[in-house]
């Protein structure tokens, strides 16, 4: 037997696997031969020709193997194998090594022409395996609808493919065809360069998308998304490039599907106006989704109240049209009402909530009135869509999409993303809709809730500002507060509580309310936030099941003393406030601020700063210096620098407020916005007298000599009895229940504040005296002399205080 009809049985052997995959082997590359053994038996099994690879995989020479059977080279010959000479034509065997060792091979036997000779081919069964397994892994690739397989040699010919260009013929793509001759010049040379690189490089290309034409149609493109990668032969060598093209079609139209559905989710839905959320989703479905798109609703939703339960077209008029410069048939427009139509089976479907999809030969034989087809069908039309508005249990009305011309008429596929752009439509309308009669009642309660725009106070005058979101549109939580304290000193709040609506002024009254109250009894600003903590987070554990986490507040406390021209305060996660000097330079008060109101298990920790007279101090919220076109340090400066220009002394505050918010504040703000301006005053140094007391019971006297003496200087002999008496038993209870040092202030204003300070933490209380105890009637005494009286209590210590009015001469 010769060599070329070895050769020409060996590729007769490894030509399967190939089915499926037009095109040949190149001539001249043999890699595909690689670790296939040959061998040529005669009539008796005995071997008369050995080839190298055949030494190669058993290590046995042609000199050591000629000549004896074949079978002392098989190690485990079957039993009814033995004795005899007739060959098998395939299977697998284990033959001897030359080092003792076995090598299982998978073999075929094929007779030679014209000879009693036999070829037998051999492999090792682990490479027969690896390329049967190719082999229906590539003829299953290439059985798949939209995969097309390419291999190229390394001039980037095509090999072999299954590739069936989009031609009236559908023929395959020969063997031997280049890129040029399939595809445009201009992606042909794009595709070439990249399958170029991955040839040189290595490197694979994975999921790469690609637009190309055919050739012969470049008008029609196709979205392809490209994976290549180098072939190698066993020792590396660089033999082609396989490129797989995977019709992205159907994935690029799911893209765009969820495109639109994100423009939905970003585009409707921001306005709280009937009209205005309609026409936002009329606009997000043209042209991406319809050549024309219409929304009637119900005439009741317009004025805010809930639809009818059964809704039919005369219970509806149109709401948006787009794009609004269309014309359509009959010169329809916003407001028309929409007539009714005739019963129908897909009409019918509709009404039970389900989208439909009509021809235009469809379209006209449910209306069937010739009139109103040219009413109702835009020119040119020749599909549409119609979904309902349907949200909590009602249906609002129904947006239909047309398309025209030259557009694909509307898919089943397509109703699914229709059904879920009517359903987010829906609830922007609805709550909408609903928003009409909630804001009435917003706006109301928040009018009530709010305090006095201005006050007057020893300690301050204040401004406040609100501006909800929206221009109005959009009530909420923000507030401000000024509260007088005892001992002439002032309160001043700022807050901003979580969403909008009734809930958020709801919360915003009840946080605003329990703020006074703790003020009232004098707590330090850190002990207050903490005390409002705990609040909002039963409130959010009072609030229903998915809505605990949308309950929160942020705030800023501050107390005022014009006496030590001091502040203390604290912050809830608020913006800092901003001081503005006398002399007119501005400051950004640097506070530590603490977690929001619905975060407890947190400290809050007081700030204090002095504050000279005539110094105005700024509390807000973030709606003012938070905006879309900027961050919050860039609305900080922007706020800064406008206090620096418009807090000036012959200004008055609230004139000075509301300038400031129109400046600010955006011409539709998303969220509320509240300054409150405080211009501080301080008690004069000749109002005061205080005085350290020693811890001896002698004197007691000794304080009621220096307050009658005080009191002398002021003026207030009238109040000297009682103010002695006052004095006497707030000392003695000091002195005898307190720790020293003990301290008394007096305070001339328009009341007579008396304080007595001592180091004891004791809270005092009124108590009942019986008719023998020789004590317990000092604070009793004082509650009857004293207009009020109190105790607060600060860092070791705490003070207790009564007020007398003072009577001004007339």
């Amino acid at each position: 037997m010769d060599a070329e009809s070895v050769r020409d049985a060996c590729s007769a052997g490894a030509s399967q696997g190939a089915t499926g995959i037009s095109g040949s082997v190149p001539s001249g590359r043999s890699y595909a031969f690689d670790g296939l053994a040959a061998a040529v038996l005669d009539e008796r099994g005995a071997v008369v020709r050995w080839t190298g690879t055949a030494e190669d995989l058993t290590g046995f020479t042609a000199e050591e193997v000629c000549g004896r059977p074949v079978r002392e080279l098989v190690a485990d010959l079957p039993d009814d194998l033995r004795g005899t000479t007739e060959m098998p034509e395939s299977g697998r065997a284990r033959l001897w090594h030359r080092c003792g060792n076995t090598v299982d091979v998978t073999f075929r036997t094929t007779r030679v022409d014209g000879s009693a000779e036999f070829l037998v081919l051999a492999a090792p069964t682990h490479h027969v395996a690896d390329r049967e397994q190719g082999a229906a892994l590539l003829r299953a690739l290439s059985a798949q609808n939209g995969i097309t397989i390419a291999l190229h040699d390394t001039d980037l010919a095509t090999v072999q493919t299954n590739a069936t260009p989009d031609t009236a013929h559908g023929r395959p793509v020969r063997p031997g065809t280049r890129l040029c001759d399939v595809l445009c010049a201009e992606d042909s040379e794009n595709l070439d360069a990249l399958l170029r690189q991955v040839l040189e490089t290595g490197v694979p290309v994975v999921r790469r998308n690609l637009q190309v034409s055919w050739r012969h149609d470049p008008s029609r493109h196709h979205v392809l998304s490209l994976s290549a990668f180098r072939l190698e032969d066993a020792r590396g060598r660089p033999t082609g490039v396989a490129a797989l093209y995977i019709d992205s079609a159907d994935q690029q139209r799911a893209r765009r599907h969820l495109d639109l559905a994100r423009e939905v989710a970003e585009q409707v839905g921001g306005s709280l106006d009937v009209v205005r959320t309609a026409q936002d989703l009329a606009d997000v479905l043209v042209p991406t989704f319809g050549d024309l798109a219409a929304v009637d609703l119900a005439h009741s939703v317009f004025d805010g109240e809930e639809p009818s339960k059964q809704l039919g077209g005369g219970d509806m008029g149109n709401a948006a049209l787009a794009p609004p410069t269309a014309v359509w048939p009959a010169g329809i427009k916003h407001g028309d009402p929409v007539p009714p139509l005739p019963d129908h089976p897909l009409l019918r479907r509709f009404r039970h909530g389900e989208t439909v999809i009509f021809g235009l030969d469809d379209f006209i034989a449910m209306v069937g009135d010739p009139q109103l087809v040219d009413y109702l069908v835009p020119q040119y039309a020749h599909s549409v869509m119609v979904a309902p508005l349907h949200a909590r249990g009602l249906t609002l009305g129904a947006i239909s999409a047309w398309r025209c011309g030259p557009s694909a008429p509307f898919t089943e596929d397509e109703a699914d993303l229709m059904t879920q752009i009517a359903s987010r439509g829906a609830l922007a309308i609805d709550n909408a809709r609903r928003y009409t009669r909630e804001h009435r009642a917003a706006v109301a309660l928040q009018q009530l809730l709010l305090p006095p725009a201005t006050t007057d106070t020893p300690a301050a005058e204040t401004a406040g500002t609100y501006l909800p979101a929206g221009c109005g549109a959009e009530i909420s939580g923000d507030w401000y507060d000024a509260i007088a304290l005892p001992s002439l000193r002032l309160a001043l709040v700022a807050g901003d509580v979580v969403g909008h609506g009734m809930p958020a002024t709801a919360t915003m009254g009840r946080l605003r309310a329990a703020i006074q109250t703790l003020a009232d009894l004098e707590l330090e600003p850190d002990e207050l936030l903490t005390r409002i903590a705990d609040l909002v987070q039963r409130l959010a554990a009072e609030a229903p099941l998915g809505d605990h986490d949308i309950v929160g507040a942020t705030c800023l406390y501050a107390v005022y003393d014009p006496v030590t021209r001091r502040c203390a305060m604290a912050s809830a996660g608020h913006p800092p406030p901003v001081l503005v000097r006398p002399d007119g330079t501005t400051e950004i008060v640097a506070i530590s601020p603490g977690p929001p109101l619905a975060i407890g298990g947190l400290p809050y920790e007081t700030t204090m700063i002095d504050l000279k007279p005539g110094s105005v101090l700024a509390l807000y919220t973030d709606g003012l210096v938070e905006q879309h076109d900027r961050d919050i340090d860039q609305g900080l400066r922007r706020l800064t620098d406008a206090l620096a220009a418009s807090c000036r002394p012959d200004r008055a505050l609230d004139a000075t407020g509301r300038a400031l918010l129109a400046d600010l504040a955006d011409q539709t703000p998303r969220d509320d916005a509240t300054l409150l301006l405080a211009r501080t005053r301080a008690v004069p140094a000749e109002n005061t007298a205080h005085w350290e007391i020693p811890a001896d019971p002698a004197t007691v006297s000794k304080a009621r000599e220096w307050t009658t003496r005080q009191l002398t200087t002021w003026g207030l002999e009238d109040l000297h009895f009682t103010t002695e008496l006052i004095v006497s038993e707030l000392v003695t209870n000091a002195i005898r229940y307190g720790r020293a040092p003990v301290e008394l202030r007096l305070i001339r204003h328009n009341v007579l504040v008396c304080e007595v300070t001592d180091s004891s933490s004791t809270q005092p209380r009124l108590r009942r005296a019986h008719t023998t105890d020789e004590g317990g009637r000092g604070l009793v005494l004082v509650a009857q002399l004293a207009e009020r009286w109190g105790c607060r209590h600060g860092q070791n210590r705490k003070t207790i205080w009564s007020e007398q009015p003072i009577e001004r001469p007339r």
